[in-house]
C-alpha cells in the first residue's frame, strides 16, 4: 500500500424525475463505501474550515476531444466534508492515507480547481494511477478514545462541451495495430485485473474467436455481460472472477469484468470514475455495519471502462449507464457512442490502473469494525454559473505565490510537482495531465 487514502463513495440510483434514460442502463450503485487503499479511485475528505485560500488550476491536456468551443460551459461547486469518530477504545492514528484528498482530473472536457480546504495543504503528489493528490496539515495526528477530526474541502468545476469520434467496426483497427508500449502498461495482469484466471481466459477467447478486428471484438464483450450480468450493488466492490461466479455486479464491478477480458485478448483498458450532477438525489444510507455513513446532496459516483480502440485511441465504454436510444439491447456499442462520461453533467474524478482498491476496500472495512472507528461524510454537488480559469501560462502566476504566508516547503512541493507534471506531457489520453497551475495562500 503506498501512502495514500483512497475511498470508493456511494453511488445514487438516477431517478427517473431527474435525468431521462433509457432502461435498464441506467443503474448507478448505491452500496460503495470508503476504504484505504494505494492512491487511486476516490477519496474525498472534509470538515470545519480554517483561513486558507488553495487555488489549484490544473490545465488541459490533449486526450479528450472538445466539441464546438461556442457550446456553453457548465459551472458546479462540488463540496465534500468528512468525520472521523473514534467509538473504540484505543487512539486512532491518522496515516498519511487519512490525510490524502482527490484533485480531480483536468483535461479538455474538465477544468477542477480547489477552491477551499480546513487544513493547509502538506506535501502534492502524484499516485501510481497518474491521479494527483494532496495531503493535509491536520493540526493532531491522533484522535484520543471518543474524539473526532472533521474537515471539508471545496472545488469550482467547468464542464465543457465534449464529443467523441464517430465509430464503426469498419473502420476499427485491428489488433495489431496497438503499439507494444501501450500493451505493456495497461495489459497487465496488476492486482485487479485477474487476466490469468482459467474461467476468464476460457470466455474471453471463446468470445473473441479468431477475430482481430479490435472495436468488434469490445461489442462481443460488452454485449456477453449485458446479456448475464445483472446489476446488483454488493457491500465491497468485487474482482472480475467473483461477477463472473454470481453474474451480478454494478457499474465498476463490471466495468473490471470488461477490462479483465480486454487485457486478456491484450487490448488495452482500466477504470475511471466519476461524479454525477444528480439535483433531486438528497439521502443517507449507512455501510459496513453502521461503521460508515454518507450523506449525499445532488451527486451520484459512477464507474466506467477506458479502452484503447484504434485508430481512435482511447474510449469510454459504460456499460450500466448509457443514454443513447434503446440502451445496448439496441446496439451494444452505444456503451461508447451513449456513455455517461460523454455528458457535462459527469464529472471525472480517477483512473484506476495498477491500485488494488478491492483488497483495499475489505481491508479497511476490516480495519474500521475491529477498532470501532467510524466515519461521517457529506458529498455536495450545486449548479453554479461558469467560473473563467486562467489561462495556461504557469510561470506568470508563480510571482503570485510569493506574496503568500507559506511554508517554503510547500511553495517548493508545488513548483516540483507542475514541474513533474509538465514533464509528463507525453503520457497517454485521459489519464495524463499536461500541466499544472497552482496559486497557494496558505495561513498556518
Amino acid at each position: 500500500m503506498n501512502s495514500f487514502y483512497t475511498r470508493y463513495i456511494s453511488e445514487s440510483e438516477i431517478s427517473p424525475f431527474s435525468i431521462a434514460l433509457s432502461e435498464p442502463q441506467n443503474n448507478l450503485n448505491k452500496s460503495r463505501q470508503p476504504f484505504q487503499g494505494e492512491a487511486r479511485i476516490m477519496r474525498t475528505k472534509l470538515g470545519a474550515t480554517i483561513s486558507l485560500l488553495l487555488l489549484l488550476s490544473i490545465l488541459i491536456g490533449n486526450s479528450l476531444a472538445s466539441a464546438d468551443a461556442n457550446e456553453q460551459n457548465l459551472g458546479y461547486v462540488v463540496r465534500m466534508s468528512v468525520t472521523f469518530s473514534n467509538n473504540g477504545a484505543e487512539v486512532w492514528t491518522l496515516t498519511e492515507e487519512d490525510k490524502a484528498i482527490s484533485l480531480f482530473m483536468n483535461n479538455t472536457w474538465q477544468t477542477v480547481q480547489l477552491t477551499n480546504s480546513s487544513y493547509p495543504i502538506e506535501r502534492l503528489e502524484t499516485d501510481k494511477d497518474g491521479n494527483h493528490l494532496a495531503t493535509l496539515h491536520f493540526p493532531e495526528s491522533e484522535i484520543g478514545i471518543g474524539g473526532n477530526a472533521t474537515y471539508t474541502v471545496t472545488y469550482n468545476v467547468v464542464s465543457k462541451a465534449r464529443s467523441l469520434p464517430a465509430i464503426n467496426e469498419e473502420a476499427s483497427g485491428r489488433l495489431l495495430d496497438i503499439t507494444e508500449d501501450v500493451k505493456e502498461e495497461y495489459c497487465k495482469a496488476e492486482e485487479n485485473w485477474l487476466i490469468n484466471d482459467t474461467e476468464l481466459y476460457e470466455l474471453a477467447q471463446n468470445l473473441k474467436k479468431n477475430e482481430t478486428n479490435v472495436l468488434t471484438i469490445v461489442k462481443e464483450f460488452v454485449a456477453w455481460i449485458s446479456s448475464n450480468i445483472q446489476y446488483e450493488t454488493h457491500d465491497l466492490p468485487w474482482y472480475a472472477n467473483e461477477t463472473f461466479s454470481e453474474k451480478s455486479g454494478d457499474c465498476d464491478d463490471q466495468a473490471i469484468l470488461l477490462i479483465t477480458l480486454c487485457r486478456i485478448c491484450q487490448i488495452p483498458a482500466y477504470l475511471q470514475v466519476g461524479c454525477i450532477y444528480l439535483p433531486d438525489v438528497d439521502y443517507l444510507e449507512t455501510y459496513w455495519q453502521n461503521h460508515v455513513t454518507v450523506v449525499s446532496k445532488g451527486i451520484g459516483w459512477h464507474g466506467w471502462a477506458l479502452v484503447y480502440i484504434p485508430p481512435w485511441g482511447w474510449l469510454p465504454v459504460d456499460l450500466t449507464y448509457v443514454t443513447a436510444p434503446g440502451g445496448l439491447r439496441a446496439d451494444p456499442l452505444n456503451a461508447i457512442r451513449g456513455a455517461a462520461v460523454t455528458m457535462q453533467t459527469v464529472i471525472q474524478y480517477m483512473n484506476v490502473s495498477k491500485t488494488d482498491y478491492v483488497e483495499s476496500s475489505m481491508r479497511y472495512k476490516e480495519f474500521l469494525l475491529r477498532h470501532r472507528f467510524h466515519i461521517y461524510e457529506m458529498d455536495e454537488m450545486i449548479s453554479v454559473a461558469p467560473i473563467d480559469f486562467p489561462d495556461d501560462t504557469l510561470w506568470k502566476l508563480l510571482p503570485l505565490v510569493v506574496g503568500a504566508v507559506a511554508s517554503p516547503a510547500v511553495v517548493a512541493a508545488i513548483v516540483s510537482f507542475v514541474y513533474s507534471a509538465t514533464r509528463k506531457k507525453e503520457s497517454h489520453a485521459i489519464q495524463a495531465e499536461t500541466s499544472q497551475t497552482l496559486l497557494a495562500v496558505f495561513s498556518f
